[in-house]
């Protein structure tokens, strides 16, 4: 029996200055988007669906103003659901701190962090537009690496002053 690969869960890889981001979806449904290193290979879509998100991450990661216009699944609980709500308003080269979005949903800012790293659809769902008061903060439930590193990345793309 042959031994599946690790980008056989993924139905498109885009290529991305800080690596890749691997696209999981199945039908007309989209399951999760995920930051991946550089070591991950390119593949092209495997269906209609994966095609018009990989289309649409690559439009985003040449554009940091191309809006998003995919039917997203209703995941999470209702307080994720309140957080992502919140980050989906913050205008792009803006930031909001854990504190700030806790303020606005009357919650606490490490429930708002763990919000952020249950997102199934960073990009789409901007959760890096959430910084720590006194920083970066952590990023895709990982606080220090590769991810910060994408995370950096994606505020200067987007034009966010001091990243």
């Amino acid at each position: 029996m042959m031994k599946a690969l690790a980008t056989d869960i993924f139905s498109a890889i885009v290529p991305a200055p800080f690596g890749a981001i691997g696209i999981r979806s199945s039908g007309d449904v989209l399951h999760e988007l995920t930051y991946l290193p550089p070591q991950y290979k390119v593949k092209l879509a495997t269906d209609k669906l994966s095609k018009k998100i990989a289309t649409q991450v690559a439009a985003y990661l040449k554009n940091p103003d191309y809006v998003f216009d995919l039917d997203l699944p209703e995941v999470g609980t209702e307080h994720q659901r309140k957080v992502w709500s919140v980050i989906n308003a913050i205008p792009r080269g803006t930031v909001l701190t854990y504190g700030e979005v806790a303020h606005k949903i009357r919650s606490a800012p490490r429930a708002v962090g763990q919000a952020c790293g249950a997102n199934w659809y960073p990009l789409i769902i901007p959760c890096h537009r959430v910084t720590a008061a006194s920083g970066i903060g952590g990023f895709a439930r990982h606080d220090g690496g590769f991810h910060q590193g994408v995370k950096r990345w994606l505020l200067r793309h987007e034009q966010v002053p001091g990243f």
